[in-house]
């Protein structure tokens, strides 16, 4: 039975820098994958997480390993058999609570694993031995004695400036870039209630432009009804009048339906021409619409283009608040450093008061003792 994972997610992987052992060197260039895994055959659970073909996180987990949260999004765990800390940075504070839970739940099954041994032992060492931690304990006692005996005041002060400084400017540009990406997108927001606007006019002004066209066919072929009735009629009174003057009557008859005929031609004509110009108002309408629609799909070039620029700023603005942790956690763990230093340094200084004190009374009981002799002399 293979290993198979439990549980992933997505997190900034650094290591400590072996050589200060205080400093963050990252592991990944980007958010990768990282997860628990079980191993059945040997009852054990690992961390791994993978960048192309590069194993970044090997960490086998054990009763004695403890996840710390150094800051809302930022927490590590020292692998003693790897001879490291690790540390994770997420995206949000729901991510890294979520890691921490499981971290927990699977120490606590490997707890019950190792008491299911029975106190079996193995002929290797364990590095989360009690000696093991003795030694992380010494060396980071020397480092403080030695950052104590090379650093002066002044080094000491400058790097306590610099800190505070490092984090100012991190902050000025978080919030600089999440002041950019609300405006962009409430910028989006504008453009695309406007596009859906520019769409909404097109499609009535297209619904119209077809019904005027349907009308105009419309009347079209009642016109050439009318013209071909009149024509009809025109010619049946000149055949009458031709004929001689014994249909009188019927020829006024006839001459009335033209006249009422060319009445209702002409103002057929009239309207003809009047929907002709409604035509054109609509098509000059159109061609406005044709114009905006074109300008709605540059403008939704832009929302997309602004969508992803909001997409690289929120990338960038949880960048920077993963190197603000950093840099808080960094200036803790100085904080912490300095304080340690100077609370040597006024022992030191105490205990120089005190050798001082002593010397002065050595000197004033060896004036006191020759005072007395030339006294006696």
């Amino acid at each position: 039975m293979g290993e198979q994972p439990i549980f992933t997610t997505k997190a900034h992987v650094f290591q400590i820098d072996p050589k200060t052992k205080k400093n963050w060197i990252p592991a990944s260039s980007s958010a990768v994958l990282v997860s628990y895994y079980f191993d059945g055959s040997r009852n054990s659970y690992r961390i791994i997480s993978v960048e192309g073909s590069k194993a970044i996180i090997n960490s086998t987990i054990t009763s004695n390993m403890t996840f710390t949260k150094t800051s809302q999004k930022f927490g590590q765990w020292s692998d003693p058999r790897a001879n490291t800390v690790y540390g994770l940075g997420f995206g949000t504070e729901a991510d890294l609570a979520q890691f921490v839970e499981k971290f927990r739940e699977v120490k606590e099954l490997t707890r019950q694993l190792e008491a299911n041994t029975n106190g079996s032992t193995s002929d290797e060492p364990d590095p989360s031995s009690p000696a093991a931690v003795i030694s992380q304990m010494r060396s980071l006692h020397a480092r403080t004695s030695s950052m104590s005996s090379v650093g002066s005041e002044n080094d000491r002060r400058s790097l306590t400036n610099s800190l505070p400084v490092s984090e100012s400017q991190v902050k000025y540009e978080n919030d600089r870039l999440k002041i950019a990406l609300a405006q962009s997108s409430a910028n989006a927001k504008k453009w695309e209630i406007e596009l859906q606007t520019l769409k909404n006019n097109n499609a009535r002004l297209t619904a119209a432009l077809q019904e005027s066209t349907a009308n105009v066919e419309e009347w079209k072929k009642q016109l050439a009804a009318y013209k071909e009735e009149s024509a009809r009629l025109k010619k049946k009174v000149l055949e009458i009048e031709q004929g001689g003057q014994g249909v009188g009557g019927d020829t006024k008859v006839l001459e009335e339906q033209v006249v009422e005929l060319s009445a209702r031609l002409q103002a057929v004509e009239e309207d003809k021409q009047s929907k002709a110009k409604e035509i054109d108002s609509l098509s000059s309408r159109l061609q406005d619409m044709t114009l905006k629609e074109s300008q709605s799909i540059q403008l939704a070039d832009k929302i997309k283009i602004l969508e992803n620029e909001n997409k690289q700023l929120k990338d960038q603005v949880k960048d920077l608040e993963i190197e603000k942790d950093m840099l808080e956690h960094k200036m803790s763990r100085e904080t912490d450093d300095m304080t340690a230093v100077q609370q040597q340094i006024q022992n030191k200084m105490s205990e120089l008061t005190t050798l001082q004190g002593k010397m002065s009374n050595i000197l004033k009981q060896s004036a006191d003792d020759n005072i007395l002799e030339n006294s006696v002399l």
